[in-house]
């Protein structure tokens, strides 16, 4: 694809400094851009590259401006590239067919406008929904129902029951559904409690790599509309998650959690379980969540702290290693004081 600049600001509703007519023929990042693409800038630690680029042209904030450059201003230029990277490059649709290599039970119900690639398994009682795409290795338990224009990429296992809802996307590798984990007697008798329960995902939900969401013990599992997971997740059963969420690599939440709508989880948080984190609350990368979080709070830390708190308590651990010298050296100081005194008293 090729685009003048000027059909690139029209189609971003951006506007346009320098020559309109800069052809675009691709995109790419600003330290790798060559004549011939566009770039852009959504993060300030990249501004001192724009000097150097070699990009015909780049997308910025409004308050950015450089002399001999073509560049077109938006309010939020990482939405807007990513419009661009669905314009430039925009994903091929998979045909509907459905193979004579996959296995579907008699009595399941598959639409004849989904997509069924070779080696998926769908079992009794399934319902698949109008342009769902089911890619190699799938496999569907029994009962379970996939949305329409649903997705689900190499080697997804949803177990029995489980509900996905509508323009869901599970990529290779997530296990839906696995029992959760629940034992009586814990490191005695290590007695199973059976997991009745199935996890439900609705609609607009997208799921990384190689994620797990356990069903639950009894009721559900419930991810909310729109929340986005990151890869290597593990949810465990009976939690809900609220809308719209984000949760990044390598998070872990216990049984029996309630995260609210809005909530952000960085890297490698860990979460206890029966807690509740309220709308909105940001949880900084690995930090431990040991109790209840009302609305709207930033917290980091292990066990987690307000915060600004945590900040003040990682400023003052760089500097131990200078007070405990001090403290060592005061230390001396003090007995030799008290052995002069001791010396005077004889």
């Amino acid at each position: 694809m090729e685009k003048t600049l000027k059909e690139i600001a029209d189609f971003i509703g951006g506007r346009l400094l320098g020559d309109p007519h800069v052809v675009i023929k691709g995109l790419k990042g600003i330290t790798e851009a060559e004549p011939g693409d566009l770039t852009f800038i959504a993060n300030r630690r990249y501004l001192k590259y724009l000097a150097s680029t070699r990009a015909s042209a780049v997308v910025v904030s409004p308050e950015i401006e450089q002399a001999n450059l073509n560049l077109v201003q938006v309010d939020d230029p990482y939405t807007a590239f990513g419009r661009l990277i669905s314009w430039f490059y925009p994903m091929e649709k998979e045909k509907p067919f459905i193979s004579p290599q996959a296995y579907i039970d008699p009595s399941a119900m598959v639409s004849p406008e989904a997509t069924v690639f070779p080696g998926v398994f769908i079992d009794a009682e399934v319902e698949v929904g109008r342009g769902a795409v089911i890619y190699a290795g799938v496999s569907i338990g029994k009962g379970a129902k996939i949305g329409e224009d649903t997705i689900l990429h190499p080697n997804v296992v949803i177990y029995p029951q489980c509900i996905i809802g509508n323009r869901v996307i599970i990529h290779a590798g997530a296990v839906i559904g696995a029992d959760g984990f629940g034992f009586a007697h814990p490191g005695r008798e290590n007695i199973k409690i059976p997991q009745a329960g199935i996890v439900q995902i609705d609609d607009d939900v997208e799921i990384g790599a190689n994620t797990t969401i356990d069903r639950a013990t009894l009721g559900r599992t419930w991810i909310k509309r729109g929340t986005k997971i990151d890869n290597l997740v593990q949810i465990g059963h009976n939690v809900t998650v609220g809308e719209r969420a984000i949760i990044v690599s390598q998070v872990g939440i216990s049984g029996s959690t309630r995260l609210g709508n809005g909530v952000i989880l960085g890297g490698q948080v860990g979460i206890v379980g029966h807690i509740e984190i309220g709308d909105g609350c940001i949880v900084a990368a690995r930090s431990a969540v040991h109790n209840d979080v009302p609305a709207g709070q930033i917290i980091a830390g292990a066990p987690h702290m307000p915060y600004k708190k945590w900040l003040r308590v990682t400023g003052a651990l760089s500097r131990l290693p200078d007070w405990m010298k001090k403290i060592t050296d005061l230390t001396n100081r003090l007995t030799q004081v008290e052995k002069f005194l001791e010396d005077r008293k004889k």
